[in-house]
């Protein structure tokens, strides 16, 4: 199958995106996939945030990269860079109606959360984002794109504006499936949502000593005051993370903390160790790659040739459907 799927470049990415990382790793293995930066997204909510925009873009590749997305079997490419994507976008905006976009259900919420912080994206931009999802992944005919159960409607929106294409002109779009990742909800080291603003995040190339005090702030079980005290380890985020990164230790950790056999300093330290194993390779592979100078460059620019021959190759067949 072509899969497309990206990430907004917001700086470098945290322990929360690693299983989106890794099933994308598993998909370039017997697919054909596009994985790109989405900068001209990371506009619709930071329009006047742009002065490390470059940089986080290097970042995320790198970050890609050390996971193990592989440039030779995957196109990477940066979105701004393809510059189809914005003419497929203006082309589907001229018969897409204003409805569709303004029952995207995230839309108004989303309006609301970011208006509470400060943010007026009340804008042209923002209401069309979604329209420029479809473009970015309909310009590469994808049949598939790994996403969120949150962004379903995205997708049921491009399978839409494709429908809609294929019967005003011509059948140039499949209409692509969603494919749901059984992504594990990873909490910010405060038991919230892993978000940097909220400065609780692991980012993966995180040392192991900055990884160890991290660790050591996770919140615990708050009625377990002393060690021998039963616990509750459903309400625990180390435990969370052991659920997530060392489930083979899970029976026992549990085990331990609901019969107060385990203190939460220890039962830390396990956590430690398991986050460092899985790290260090990261750690080390990032390193290497930002030792190279201009190899992270080469990689998006080979990838962005191979995206544009592809947009082009679609771009064409779309004027040749529109008679324009």
């Amino acid at each position: 199958m072509r899969i497309l799927s990206g990430m907004r470049p917001t700086g470098k990415l945290h322990i929360g995106h690693l299983s989106v990382l890794q099933n994308w790793v598993r998909l370039q293995a017997e697919n054909k996939c596009f994985f790109f930066v989405a900068d001209w997204h990371a506009l619709t909510t930071a329009y006047d945030e742009t002065r490390e925009l470059r940089q986080n873009v290097r970042e995320i590749v790198a970050d890609w990269l050390a996971v193990g997305v592989d440039p030779e079997r995957s196109t990477i490419f940066v979105q701004s860079h393809i510059l189809e994507h914005a003419e497929l976008h203006l082309l589907f905006s001229m018969f897409t109606p204003l409805s569709w976009l303004e029952r995207v259900p995230t839309y108004k919420d989303q309006v609301r959360q970011l208006g509470e912080q400060g943010k007026d994206v009340r804008t042209y931009g923002f209401l069309g984002y979604p329209l420029l999802q479809a473009a970015d992944i309909l310009i590469y005919r994808a049949d598939a794109v790994p996403v969120g159960e949150d962004q379903l409607p995205h997708i049921e929106l491009c399978r839409e504006i494709a429908r809609r294409f294929n019967h005003l002109y011509d059948a140039v779009f499949p209409e692509p499936q969603a494919l749901l990742a059984e992504t594990a909800f990873v909490p910010g080291i405060d038991g919230r949502k892993m978000s940097k603003s909220y400065g609780n995040v692991i980012s993966l190339d995180v040392g192991p000593e900055e990884l160890g005090r991290l660790v050591r702030l996770m919140i615990t079980d708050p009625a377990r005051i002393h060690k021998t005290d039963p616990g509750h380890p459903e309400v625990c985020t180390v435990y969370a993370y052991h659920t997530i990164y060392s489930p083979t230790a899970v029976p026992e950790v549990e085990a331990r903390c609901r019969g107060g056999k385990i203190g939460c300093v220890a039962c830390k330290a396990l956590l430690s160790e398991a986050l460092e194993q899985m790290l260090a390779p990261i750690r080390a592979k990032r390193a290497e790659i930002m030792a190279r100078p201009g190899y992270v460059e080469e990689v998006i620019a080979a990838g962005d040739a191979r995206a544009r021959e592809e947009a082009r190759a679609t771009m064409a067949l779309v004027r040749e459907a529109m008679r324009i």
